[in-house]
């Protein structure tokens, strides 16, 4: 079976960490930009090892959203790909268990944007998708994200208004 890894990202050798960006772009087939990787950096990663190959990768990364007039810290899912050929054979469950085991000890909820072909998968780990609407809190003030209304999902730790207003923090790039 394959080996899991869990380290921050100051933890991960350089060389790694370019294995992980060719993994991360080959598996978003070239929709990987630079703005993600930096979204993917600065956390927590799941590594997925099959013998010296990566074969799967995840990150946790620190953000903040804003929810019922409280900043909340918020473990936020980024990076998440698994080699073309180990999908479906449990590598991304391998990934999201020790991401979630992150979030849950260190966050009172988790959050991600999920692709139109992974809103399943994570509903069926228990991420309970956002009913309510979403926003950024950009540099200009807020703005409504209503295009990603039904891509948020939510890993609750302590109990949570799914039905109420969500705005996350702003950076460059999507900022979901």
């Amino acid at each position: 079976m394959s080996r899991v890894s869990v380290l921050h990202t100051w933890q991960v050798p350089a060389a790694t960490l370019t294995t992980v960006r060719k993994l991360l772009d080959e598996a978003f087939d070239g929709d990987f930009g630079d703005e993600d990787w930096e979204h993917s950096l600065g956390g927590v990663h799941a590594l997925v090892w099959d013998g010296d190959e990566l074969v799967g990768h995840g990150a946790v990364v620190q953000r903040r959203l804003i929810h019922a007039g409280r900043a909340l810290r918020a473990g936020y899912v980024e990076g998440v790909g698994v080699r073309a050929d180990r999908r479906r054979q449990g590598v991304g469950a391998a990934v999201m268990a020790a991401l979630e085991d992150v979030v849950r000890g260190a966050y009172p909820l988790g959050a991600l944007s999920a692709s139109e072909d992974a809103l399943e998968f994570y509903a069926a780990r228990g991420w309970q998708r956002w009913r309510g609407r979403t926003f950024v809190l950009t540099p200009a003030g807020v703005e409504r994200t209503e295009e990603e209304d039904d891509a948020i999902f939510v890993l609750p730790v302590a109990p949570l208004d799914l039905s109420g207003d969500l705005t996350c923090d702003w950076r460059d790039g999507d900022v979901w």
